[in-house]
């Protein structure tokens, strides 16, 4: 197959591509391997699905939050979360339905702060769980046999030391275990899932 994976050099992403090596990989990203793009921008997409073509699958591991306080969480602050995590992730497949073969697939993030909250999670969770609601209703009427499906990683290993404190009582993962998950999606039949892992 060939595969669009977009966020490829990010920790979960880097292993996404080892998951998926025996296929024909687009690593794209701010600083793509192949291709660049900035996934807040529509502009931005169209043209790096322009420059691609034709794909079977779309996997993304990309799209950030700002962590903060209810108290502290500004519009402004909030508006990362919403631009980048959750209109970045839908962007990507409204604008590459076209752009994706009959029978293929997209594969979307979310997160476990979404079902077991965490402090200064709310943005985050705010926007995955939106992901989430989204793919559950967007598999019912995908056209031309098209698949979608998000993954849902708790804390992996490789930033718990950094995050220690927000995830306090998780038990972290490997993000190359978090990887099965996204093949899972792209090779298997499911639709309208989220893949949650917890450990």
């Amino acid at each position: 197959m060939r595969i669009l994976v977009v966020g490829a050099s990010g920790t979960i992403g880097s292993e996404i591509c080892k998951a998926l090596e025996h296929h024909d990989l687009i690593r794209a990203g701010r600083n793509g391997l192949d291709v660049s793009v900035d996934n807040t921008s529509p502009d931005s997409i169209k043209a790096m699905y322009e420059k691609i073509g034709k794909v079977d699958a779309v996997v993304n591991a990309a799209g950030g939050a700002n962590f903060a306080s209810v108290s502290e969480l500004t519009p402004e602050l909030n508006e990362r979360g919403l631009e980048s995590k959750l209109k970045g992730q839908i962007n990507l497949v409204l604008l590459g339905l076209d752009y994706v073969n009959d029978g293929g697939s997209f594969t979307l993030t979310t997160g476990v702060m979404m079902d077991d909250p965490i402090r200064m999670g709310a943005s985050a969770a705010m926007a995955n769980g939106g992901v989430k609601a989204f793919v559950k209703a967007a598999a019912i009427e995908m056209p031309r046999g098209i698949r979608i499906n998000s993954v849902s990683p708790t804390i992996v290993e490789e930033s718990f030391s950094r995050l220690e404190k927000y995830f306090v009582g998780f038990t972290p993962v490997p993000a190359s275990k978090v990887a099965t998950f996204y093949r899972k999606s792209v090779e298997g039949a499911q639709t309208g899932r989220n893949y949650e892992i917890y450990q």
